[in-house]
């Protein structure tokens, strides 16, 4: 069936050989002359298929070109469109390996894992230059992304990082936790957009279905902080009633938000709070004795009611030195630091998430599964290109809307 398919699209195709005449413009401003017909074979879903097609040559840029292989999406890659987006999804789901058999078992198309691995890669390189691309013209206010109909009520951008592996040469010279001080990991950044619109039925904040976007980069801070811009912008940041920012803690992350969403709300995660009043309760163990649980569950209350000032009083009362006193002054910095991102109580009475639990989430759905599993060392621009994958799959609703020509305004 799949080489009738074939033979049948081979013949299709050979219907419009492509020629347009002695001469066509380059793209360079040149005129490009035609040579003859050349054969050109590439992978389909049907199997390999063979097309003859004019060629051209440019003498000013020194290059040939086809047009039929522009028209057919084909110019300079192996693979038609429609088995370059199977073998991406096929790539961003598994390793490579498993990738190639999973579209041999299915659908017949027998590739080896390092061409779906060049393929997948050329993919994802193309989706994150083109995210690039679009933050820069959104941010420069040379597109406008008309606001979301219906509009949302709530609107969350939560934000975190986490570490891939890499191989040696792209951790070299950098430091890392590592008993050596070697790094092995990259950090790539990753932020979740949703919506939230009602309550559950104990009054706790219901994350819209279907209304999560995703972007990931291992590029630096200020770069990561356009692309959340411009996908905030996308996502109607400036329409809605309520912009909620929610991050671990991290000063990078506050420092996107209050440069790029500065009327935004800005919460720190309840439960990495929690975490860092546990350790403060293990720095100061050895002057509470047996009292540390009751004193841990009395600081806990404080913290849900966003009592900081409370946590602060109820642990410098105890007269510390040295090590001990500046570990202590650590561990209150960060709570005397977010104060007011850690108002949990009043968060809660407006019906906010107090929890970064979306992008923690993300974090191992999105990236561990897939660039995190054991054995795996990247390069960055190949973790960065499957990221960029991973990221259009999770948020491929929003892929769709954004292809709708009704949901973009161009500024003249």
């Amino acid at each position: 069936m799949l080489k009738l398919g074939g033979s049948m699209l081979e013949q299709l195709l050979a219907a419009d050989p492509g020629y347009r005449g002695p001469r066509i413009d380059c793209g360079a401003g040149h005129q490009a002359e035609f040579i003859s017909c050349r054969d050109k074979t590439f992978d389909t879903v049907l199997g390999p298929v063979t097309l003859s097609r004019a060629w051209y040559h440019c003498a000013g840029c020194k290059h040939g070109l086809a047009p039929r292989d522009a028209g057919l999406g084909v110019a300079g890659v192996p693979m038609s469109p429609g088995l370059t987006a199977m073998n991406d999804r096929a790539a961003a789901a598994v390793p490579f390996a498993k990738a190639a058999g999973l579209l041999a078992d299915l659908a017949g198309v027998h590739l080896t894992a390092k061409r779906v691995e060049r393929a997948a890669e050329a993919s994802g390189a193309v989706k994150a230059a083109a995210d690039r691309g679009r933050a820069a013209l959104i941010s420069g206010r040379k597109l406008v992304p008309l606001p979301p109909s219906p509009l949302p009520d709530k609107l969350y951008a939560a934000i975190d990082g986490t570490g891939v592996p890499m191989t040696s040469k792209e951790t070299a010279g950098r430091d890392g936790k590592g008993p050596d001080g070697r790094a092995r990991t990259r950090e790539v950044k990753l932020a979740v957009f949703f919506t939230q619109d009602a309550l559950d039925a104990r009054g706790y904040p219901v994350r819209d279905p279907g209304s999560s976007s995703y972007l990931a980069t291992f590029e630096p801070a200020a770069a990561f902080a356009d692309l959340v811009e411009a996908e905030g912008i996308r996502r109607g940041a400036a329409h809605v009633r309520q912009l909620t920012i929610l991050g671990d803690g991290a000063a990078w992350i506050w420092g996107i938000a209050t440069a790029k969403f500065p009327e935004a709300t800005q919460i720190v995660d309840l439960f990495h709070a929690r975490e860092h009043l546990h350790d403060l309760a293990r720095t100061l163990e050895f002057m509470l004795g047996d009292r540390k649980d009751e004193w841990l569950a009395a600081r806990l209350d404080d913290l849900d009611y966003g009592d900081i000032d409370g946590i602060c009083q109820a642990a410098r009362v105890y007269p510390l030195t040295g090590t001990k006193k500046d570990e202590l002054d650590t561990a209150l910095g960060y709570f005397e630091h977010n104060a007011p991102r850690m108002r949990y109580k009043w968060f809660r009475s407006r019906g906010l998430f107090v929890g970064s639990g979306a992008v923690e989430a993300g974090c191992k759905a999105v990236i561990g599964q897939r660039l995190k599993l054991s054995g795996m060392h990247w390069t960055v621009a190949g973790a960065d290109a499957i990221a960029a994958l991973r990221c259009r799959e999770a948020s491929s609703q929003w892929e769709q809307i954004w292809q709708r020509p009704r949901y973009q305004a161009a500024t003249a």
